[in-house]
């Protein structure tokens, strides 16, 4: 939710190119569905596939974080298409490890997937208020001069909060790892789906 702004406030993009913004990560996405529904009707791993989502997020955010400095309107664009390719990767992976859960007792697939469904929810509305009110905050402290010349810039608040959001992806890694030595151990709970079709 910080991309439009960020592009507007701090690269000086006109409002037709941050509203181009959006399909360029929905286009992202798309990629990202296309390839992991190739890779999945191949058998691939899904805690796998999630952590090259989440190594395909650090690179994005990492692009985001400079454009600033190296004012460059395409690094913008193609970390806010590598963040689209990121989320979509994972979002499948992590929603086909749902659906492949083994059934046990009176916790069927269907709840597997409500609770999924209801993480990606609660996820995106809270990590919007506290992505805003990060950078706000920071802002007002930086802006005030309270941290020196160097950081009395708007773009400390939005530097701030994509920092933040790849050391989330790194402890998201590491507890991935978990999951991927447990899928090796068990390779029954990680069945081959059968590929992701219209239906799906």
């Amino acid at each position: 939710v910080l991309l439009e702004p960020y592009g507007g406030e701090i690269l000086g993009l006109s409002v037709s190119s941050t509203t181009l913004l959006t399909a360029t990560w929905a286009a992202g996405a798309l990629v990202g569905f296309a390839l992991a529904a190739r890779v999945l009707a191949n058998g691939g791993n899904t805690y796998r596939m999630a952590s090259m989502g989440l190594l395909a997020g650090i690179a994005a955010f990492s692009t985001v974080i400079l454009a600033t400095p190296m004012n460059s309107a395409f690094l913008f664009f193609t970390g806010a298409s590598l963040i689209g390719f990121g989320g979509g990767y994972f979002a499948i992976a992590t929603l086909t490890a749902a659906m492949t859960l083994p059934v046990e007792g009176l916790a069927g697939r269907g709840l597997a997937l409500g609770a999924w469904g209801a993480a990606q929810a609660t996820a995106a509305g809270f990590s919007t208020l506290i992505g805003g009110a990060t950078r706000d905050g920071v802002n007002i402290v930086a802006m005030s001069g309270a941290w020196g010349d160097a950081l009395q810039t708007p773009t400390t608040g939005y530097s701030v909060v994509y920092h933040l959001e790849i050391a989330l992806l790194f402890v998201t890694l590491i507890v991935l790892g978990r999951l991927v030595s447990q899928s090796r151990i068990a390779p029954n709970l990680n069945q081959k789906p059968t590929g992701l079709g219209l239906a799906d």
